[in-house]
C-alpha cells in the first residue's frame, strides 16, 4: 500500500454493500451478542525492538495523552522513567541504534515512520542535563550477583538485578566501563560525557564496579561460583575475524577492525597510514574507515609507531607527532552492493561525503606483499551473492594499493585462559531460551558472546536474563518465555498508580461483570502473544504528516581531518512532542472519540474523568449495544475487537 492509497483507505471497497443492506445488517447484528472488547496488543515498533522498549507508552507521554500521576512532574522525566524500565541508555541508543523499531512502525503504511530514535535521544539528553537518577531498591535481598563484562549487556543486567534488590558486582577487564559503547564506537557518535553519565546512574543505585580485572586470570570461575549466587557472562565478542585468505596470517600490517577501534578509543592510536583498505560492509567497517579519515597519517613514521604496533599494544603514539598529520586515502569494500550493505544508509552517506571511497559487490582474493612480507595491495574481484556466499566473477580482478588492511567482517569471543569450560567450541557460549548457560545452573549469559548483534540486543538479553536469575534465586525458575518478550503496558499497574485498584472479589459466582468493580470489564490483554498488524487499524483516520528528521552537522572531505565533533543535532521539545503525536498508538486507545461519536446506539461512552486512565478512556453499555461493529470499524488503533460478553 502506498501513501496515497493509505490516505484514501476504507475498510469496505465501493460496491461491497449498499447502504440499505448495511443498515439492515446493523440491526440484525444484535442477535449475535457480539459487543466491543478492548484488546491490548503489542505494537510492531516494540515487537521489533530487541530490548523490548515500551515505545508506544513513552510516545503517549510525549504527545501529552498519558500524564504523570505525580503532580508537577515534567513529561520528560515521566517518559524517562518509562524508558529505563527496559533500557538504561536512552541517550546513547537514541544516537546509535539502527532503529529496527522504525522499520516495523505501522505509520510507514501512511507516510513515514515515527522518529522514535529522535524522541529517545531528546528524553535521554534531558535526563543527563537534569541529572535524573534511577530508582534505588527499597530493600536488599541478601543475594550476590557477579556480572562479567561492563558493556551494554552486562550493565543492563546489573541495573535490572539491582532494582530487584540484589547486590551486584560488575567485573570489567578494561579500565573503564562501557564495552563496545566506549571502545568500539567513536566519540563523535557516542559523546563520552553522555555515556559516562548514563553509566554513573547505574552505579549510583549501589552497583559495584571492579575494573582492570580479568576473570580466568585474576579471579577464577571457581572463586566466582563460591562467592556469588548467580553469574552473568557479558564478555562480548572481543576478537575480530581476519580475512579468509592464506596470505592474511602473519602479515604485520593486517589487523582487525575491533582492535583498530579499541586502540583509537583507548587514546593510543593518533594517526594511521596514508592508504587504508577496510573490508566489511557493516557499521564497524564504516567507523574504521571514517576514523582513519579523521586521524590522518604522518609522512615519516618510526617502526614502533606503525598502526599495527599501536593496535597490538606494543606502544602508544606521541600526541605531539599528530600535529603533522595529513589526509588518508580510505577505501571500504563490501561483498554486497551499496544499497544492500548492512551499514545504515545514513552512515554510508556520511562516510562518502567525508571522502571514504566505498566499493560494493567485490570480494578479496589475495594480499600482495613486498619483499619484507608487508601488504602493499589487496587483490579484489567483482562478485555476486548466492545467499551469504560470494561467487567471484572471472576476469574482473584488480588491486587496491594500501599500507594497512583492516578486516571488519565479524567478531567472536575470546574464552581462553581459564574460561574454556564455557566455550561451545566456536568461541561463543551456548544458552537456553532463558539465557541460562547450558549445563551450568548458576551461570547465565547474553550479548555478543552468545550472538553478535546490536547493542540494544545485548541490553534486551541482560534484561531477560536478570528476570530469569531472579526467578531462579526465588526458587521458581523460568521454564518458558512469552512469545512477544517485552516490557509490556499493564492496565492493572496503571489503575494502581492512579488509585483505581479493583475492589476485592467476594469469591461468589456472578454472571457478567459490567456492573461490578472487582474486575476489569470487557478488556483483554494479548500483548504477550500478539503483535497488531496495520490491517487491523483504520488508516483513513490519519492525515499526511511526514516524519521530522534530526538535523546533522555534515562535514566534507576537506574538513574531516581532526574533526571529532558530534554529527547529530537533537530534537527540541516541540519536535519530540510532534513525533509523539504522529504515533498511531497501535493496539491501545489514544482517546480520539471516534467510537463515541459514531456509535448509532450511544452504547459507547467516556468513563468519568476521575476514573480515567490509559486504556480506560471509554466503556460500553452492553444493554444498549447491538453488535453493529461500527466502533471497531472506525477505531484508528485497532484497540476495539468484537467478542461475546455480558
Amino acid at each position: 500500500m502506498n501513501a496515497d492509497q493509505a490516505l484514501n483507505w476504507t475498510r469496505y471497497e465501493e460496491g461491497d454493500q449498499v447502504y440499505d443492506d448495511l443498515q439492515e445488517k446493523i440491526f440484525q447484528a444484535g442477535w449475535s451478542y457480539k459487543c466491543p472488547t478492548y484488546v491490548h496488543r503489542t505494537p510492531p515498533c516494540q515487537g521489533s525492538c530487541p530490548s523490548g522498549h515500551d515505545i508506544r507508552g513513552w510516545l503517549a507521554i510525549a504527545r501529552g495523552m498519558d500524564k504523570s500521576p505525580v503532580e508537577g512532574q515534567p513529561w520528560q522525566e515521566y517518559a524517562f522513567e518509562r524508558m529505563v524500565e527496559a533500557n538504561p541508555f536512552p541517550a546513547v541508543m537514541g544516537r546509535v541504534c539502527p532503529a529496527p523499531c522504525e522499520d516495523g512502525c505501522n505509520r510507514n503504511e501512511v507516510d513515514d515512520q515515527v522518529g522514535i530514535n529522535g524522541v529517545e535521544q531528546y528524553v535521554g539528553d534531558y535526563a543527563v542535563e537534569n541529572k535524573l537518577s534511577l530508582p534505588k531498591p527499597e530493600a536488599d535481598t541478601g543475594k550476590k550477583i557477579a556480572v562479567i563484562g561492563g558493556g551494554p549487556g552486562g550493565l543492563s543486567a546489573a541495573w535490572q538485578m539491582r532494582r530487584k534488590g540484589h547486590s551486584v558486582t560488575v567485573f570489567e577487564k578494561q579500565e573503564k566501563l562501557g564495552g563496545m559503547m566506549a571502545y568500539g564506537i567513536p566519540g563523535y557518535r557516542v559523546p563520552r560525557d553522555t555515556l559516562d553519565a548514563e553509566i554513573g546512574r547505574i552505579l549510583d543505585t549501589g552497583v559495584e564496579a571492579k575494573t582492570g580485572v580479568v576473570i580466568g586470570k585474576d579471579i577464577t570461575v571457581e572463586q566466582l561460583e563460591a562467592d556469588y549466587d548467580a553469574i552473568f557472562w557479558a564478555v562480548g565478542a572481543q576478537k575480530g575475524r581476519g580475512l579468509f585468505l592464506d596470505s592474511w596470517e602473519g602479515t604485520e600490517n593486517c589487523i582487525s577492525g575491533v582492535a583498530f577501534l579499541e586502540a583509537f578509543n583507548q587514546g593510543r592510536l593518533h594517526y594511521t597510514t596514508k592508504k587504508v583498505v577496510v573490508v566489511g560492509g557493516g557499521d564497524t567497517s564504516i567507523d574504521v574507515a571514517s576514523v582513519a579519515r579523521r586521524l590522518g597519517h604522518i609522512s615519516t613514521m618510526a617502526e614502533k609507531d606503525r598502526p599495527e604496533s599501536i593496535v597490538l599494544g606494543h606502544t602508544a603514539h606521541d600526541v605531539a607527532s599528530a600535529a603533522q598529520r595529513e589526509g588518508v586515502e580510505s577505501v571500504l569494500t563490501s561483498l554486497f552492493p551499496l544499497d544492500e550493505m548492512t551499514a545504515s544508509e545514513r552512515e554510508r552517506e556520511d562516510a562518502t561525503r567525508e571522502g571514504v571511497e566505498i566499493k560494493g559487490g567485490v570480494m578479496p582474493v589475495d594480499i600482495v606483499k613486498d619483499e619484507n612480507g608487508r601488504a602493499t595491495a589487496l587483490r579484489m574481484c567483482e562478485c555476486t551473492m548466492d545467499g551469504m556466499t560470494p561467487v567471484p566473477v572471472e576476469g574482473t580482478e584488480f588491486d587496491i594499493e594500501c599500507d594497512l588492511i583492516v578486516s571488519a567482517i565479524g567478531q567472536m569471543g575470546d574464552l581462553a585462559n581459564g574460561l574454556e569450560s564455557l566455550d561451545n567450541g566456536k568461541g561463543f557460549i551456548d544458552t537456553n531460551n532463558i539465557y541460562q548457560v547450558k549445563g551450568k545452573d548458576k551461570h547465565f549469559a547474553g550479548g555478543d558472546i552468545i550472538r553478535p548483534h546490536l547493542l540494544t540486543t545485548a541490553i534486551g538479553h541482560g534484561s531477560i536474563a536478570a528476570e530469569s536469575m531472579d526467578h531462579m534465586l526465588a526458587g521458581t525458575p523460568d521454564e518458558r518465555r512469552p512469545k512477544v518478550d517485552a516490557h509490556h503496558f499493564s492496565l492493572l499497574e496503571e489503575l494502581s498508580a492512579r488509585g483505581h485498584n479493583p475492589s476485592e472479589y467476594s469469591m461468589e459466582p456472578v454472571r457478567g461483570t459490567d456492573s461490578d468493580t472487582f474486575a476489569i470489564h470487557n478488556y483483554e490483554d494479548r500483548a504477550s502473544s500478539q503483535i497488531i498488524p496495520h490491517e487491523d487499524l483504520f488508516l483513513g483516520h490519519y492525515t499526511h504528516d511526514p516524519v521530522q528528521k534530526r538535523a546533522e552537522k555534515h562535514i566534507g572531505a576537506e574538513e574531516v581531518l581532526g574533526n571529532f565533533e558530534e554529527r547529530l543535532v537533537a530534537f527540541n521539545e516541540e519536535q519530540a512532542q510532534h513525533e509523539g503525536e504522529r504515533c498511531m498508538s497501535c493496539g491501545m486507545c489514544f482517546e480520539c472519540d471516534n467510537c463515541v461519536i459514531f456509535c448509532p446506539q450511544d452504547a459507547v461512552f467516556r468513563v468519568k474523568r476521575d476514573e480515567k486512565t490509559v486504556g480506560r478512556y471509554v466503556a460500553t453499555d452492553y444493554a444498549k449495544c447491538i453488535g453493529c461493529h461500527v466502533c471497531r470499524d472506525v477505531c484508528p488503533t485497532g484497540y476495539i475487537q468484537m467478542g461475546l460478553g455480558e
